[in-house]
């Protein structure tokens, strides 16, 4: 997909972001607010599978910096190197900032499918833990973001808003209680790429005191698979929650691990040297299933 050239965006009352190398990075409006790709038309998006040096994981929400840049997010262990039990941030390694990452939405257990765009691993909350030196044992466990800058050929392409969802409308920023619903889209390649299972309803198992907020136990009915790893939760709201960080496949149980998206951005930009980062709202309202 070619992207618009500054006359092509002028004509309907638009122009391009430049950086001071003259790059293209995101199409805003006459009045300095950036343009998204049509909800039913993007490819690159919420839930959007993500595909890190083989190993592959699910979008959770689309963010923006000061200057136009736009980014993935998913979880910081999507591009760790340890195993699949080495959930500790400040421990275990990770691929370097700069690691090309491949953007799907139909791959399937035998290939990642049709590659919709590229980005670059640009922060990862476990590299920034470690570059710290980081003792907090909460924020070890739970600290589980990484961002993905969308590459400028590609910012056309996104649109912000959860597919079959709507929103996010926000950040969550007091928690869950027991009982409590909550949403996500998890695009495993092991769906195959099929949207209608990628819904999830679940409810908030009530968060831990112990856990400083960093972290929410839920439970879906139709349970997290690998794959979904990175993947967003909404509330009852329509705010983004938190992230995916860790699936339980033990038997009687589908419970996730979800990080406080709260607590983690609220480290991102204090950490990742990135101005003005921000959570991208989406464009669609969010619209919860029956």
């Amino acid at each position: 997909m070619r992207l618009p050239t500054t006359r092509a965006l002028a004509a309907v009352g638009t122009s391009a972001v430049l950086t001071a190398a003259g790059s293209v990075l995101a199409p805003v409006s006459a009045t300095g607010t950036q343009i998204w790709a049509p909800a039913a038309a993007a490819t690159i998006h919420p839930g959007t599978m993500m595909y890190t040096k083989g190993a592959q994981c699910t979008a959770n929400f689309v963010y923006a910096d000061a200057v136009g840049g736009t980014y993935l997010g998913y979880a910081a262990h999507c591009a760790g190197t340890g195993g699949s039990s080495a959930t500790n941030g400040c421990r275990t390694g990770s691929l370097p900032l700069g690691t090309r990452v491949a953007f799907s939405d139909d791959g399937n257990p035998a290939t990642r499918g049709t590659v919709v765009g590229h980005g670059r691993l640009v922060y990862s909350s476990w590299l920034t833990m470690q570059r710290r030196h980081e003792q907090r044992k909460n924020v070890c466990a739970f600290n589980d973001l990484a961002l993905v800058r969308v590459s400028p050929a590609d910012v056309t392409k996104v649109n912000p808003s959860v597919p079959s969802l709507g929103g996010p409308l926000g950040i969550d920023r007091d928690g869950t209680a027991a009982g409590d619903p909550v949403y996500t889209y998890g695009n495993s390649s092991l769906r195959a790429g099929t949207s209608a299972l990628s819904v999830h309803i679940g409810v908030s198992l009530g968060d831990q005191a112990a856990d400083g907020g960093w972290s929410h136990p839920v439970y879906t009915v139709a349970p997290g698979i690998p794959g979904d790893s990175g993947s967003g939760f909404l509330d009852a709201q329509g705010r983004a929650l938190g992230v995916l960080s860790t699936v339980e496949l033990a038997p009687l149980t589908d419970e996730n691990g979800v990080g406080d998206l709260a607590h983690e951005l609220r480290y991102a930009r204090l950490h990742s040297g990135i101005a003005g980062l921000h959570l991208v709202r989406g464009t669609e309202p969010f619209q919860p299933p029956l």
